[in-house]
C-alpha cells in the first residue's frame, strides 16, 4: 500500500513541481520508456535535476484542471462507482522513486477488489480516434499501470471527456498487470540511478529530444571552434550522418519523382481514384502578407512589428576528397 509523501491541499504549484522531481511519476514513465509522443527520456532527466525550464501552466492545462472536477462527477452519476479526491503525492513503500498524482479514489459502489483508480483526461476531438476503440493509448496505459503500481490496488477506470461533448467511460475496468508493473519499476528504477549519477540517457531521434536540445541551447556562441578532433564518438556519428543522409536525399528524390508521375496523371484533375483509394492534388488558397512590398512602401510600420530572432541550423561539411 502506498504512504503519503506530501499533501498537496494547501501546496503551491511551485512546491509541487519541486516534490514531482524527487522520483518518477505517472507522466513521466512512458516517457522513460520511450512511447510519449510529447516527452523524450532526456527531457525527464533534465527536469528531475533541475535543468529543464518548467513549461508554463497553458489554457488548456488550466481548464483540464477545471473540468476535472466535472468528469469525475459524471463518471460516478454513470457508473454508480463513488469517487474520492485524493489531495496528496502517494510513494511506493519499497521504491521510494515511484510517485503518483492519481485523479481520483474509487471508494465505493459495486467494488469488490479493494479501492480502485480513476484517471480523468479532457481531450480534444482530434484526438477522439484514440479512445474510440477497446484498447487504450499505451502511453496512457503505462501511465495507468505505474499508478496501480506505486497504490498496490488492482484495478480503476479512465473517464475521458472528448471535444467537450462526449464522455469515454472504460467499457471494463483496467486489470493490474503485474508483468507490465515489474518491467516499468525495472526501467524506471534504472533510469533513477541514473538522475542520481548525473549520467544522461542517449539522445534520441524523437521530436521530443530536438526540442530539448533547441530548449537547452537557443543561441549559440560564435567567438570560439569546439576542436572534436580526440572525441572517441564522433567519427563513427559522422560516418553514420554521411551515410544516412545520402539514403535520405536518395529516397527523397525517388519519392518526388513518384509524386510528380501521379501529379502528371492527373493533370487538371483534384482528385482521382484507384480501385476506391483516392489520389488528391488539393487546391490550397492562402493569404501571405507580402512583407518586401510592405518594407518599400511603409517602412516604419514594417520596422514597429519586425522583432528580431534566433533560430539555429545544422549542417555538416562534406567530407574532403
Amino acid at each position: 500500500m502506498a504512504v503519503v509523501l506530501a499533501s498537496t491541499r494547501t501546496m503551491s504549484r511551485d512546491d509541487w513541481l519541486a516534490m514531482r522531481r524527487r522520483g518518477i511519476g505517472g507522466s513521466d514513465i512512458a516517457a522513460i520508456c520511450g512511447l510519449s509522443p510529447w516527452r523524450s527520456p532526456m527531457a525527464v532527466y533534465l527536469d528531475k535535476i533541475g535543468e529543464l525550464k518548467e513549461e508554463e501552466e497553458s489554457e488548456r492545462m488550466y481548464f483540464g484542471k477545471i473540468l476535472e472536477d466535472v468528469i469525475a462527477k459524471e463518471f460516478s452519476k454513470r457508473t454508480g462507482l463513488k469517487v474520492r479526491r485524493v489531495n496528496a503525492i502517494l510513494q511506493h513503500p519499497k521504491y521510494q522513486w515511484a510517485l503518483a498524482n492519481i485523479d481520483r479514489k474509487i471508494v465505493g459502489g459495486n467494488i469488490a477488489n479493494g479501492p480502485g483508480v480513476l484517471e480523468v483526461k479532457n481531450t480534444s476531438e482530434w484526438n477522439k480516434g484514440e479512445w474510440d476503440r477497446d484498447k487504450l493509448p499505451d502511453y496512457y496505459y503505462l501511465q495507468f499501470q505505474w499508478y496501480l503500481g506505486v497504490t498496490g490496488w488492482t484495478w480503476g477506470y479512465f473517464a475521458t471527456l472528448i471535444g467537450g461533448q462526449q464522455l469515454y467511460i472504460s467499457p471494463e475496468p483496467i486489470r493490474r498487470d503485474e508483468e507490465v508493473i515489474n518491467y516499468l519499476f525495472k526501467i524506471a528504477g534504472e533510469f533513477w540511478r541514473m538522475v542520481i549519477n548525473k549520467t544522461p540517457p542517449a539522445i534520441d531521434g524523437t521530436q521530443a529530444s530536438t526540442e530539448v536540445l533547441n530548449a537547452l541551447y537557443p543561441e549559440g556562441t560564435e567567438n570560439e571552434v569546439l576542436i572534436l578532433d580526440h572525441d572517441l564518438e564522433t567519427p563513427e556519428l559522422l560516418k553514420q550522418h554521411d551515410i544516412l543522409k545520402a539514403n535520405i536525399d536518395q529516397v527523397e528524390a525517388e519519392f518526388e519523382a513518384v509524386k510528380n508521375k501521379l501529379k502528371n496523371k492527373l493533370g487538371e484533375h483534384v482528385l482521382a481514384e484507384f480501385h476506391g483509394r483516392k489520389i488528391r492534388w488539393t487546391n490550397v488558397v492562402s493569404n501571405r502578407l507580402d512583407s518586401k512590398l510592405l518594407r518599400a512602401e511603409q517602412p516604419k510600420i514594417a520596422e514597429q512589428y519586425t522583432k528580431p530572432g534566433c533560430s539555429r541550423r545544422f549542417t555538416v561539411d562534406p567530407v574532403k576528397e
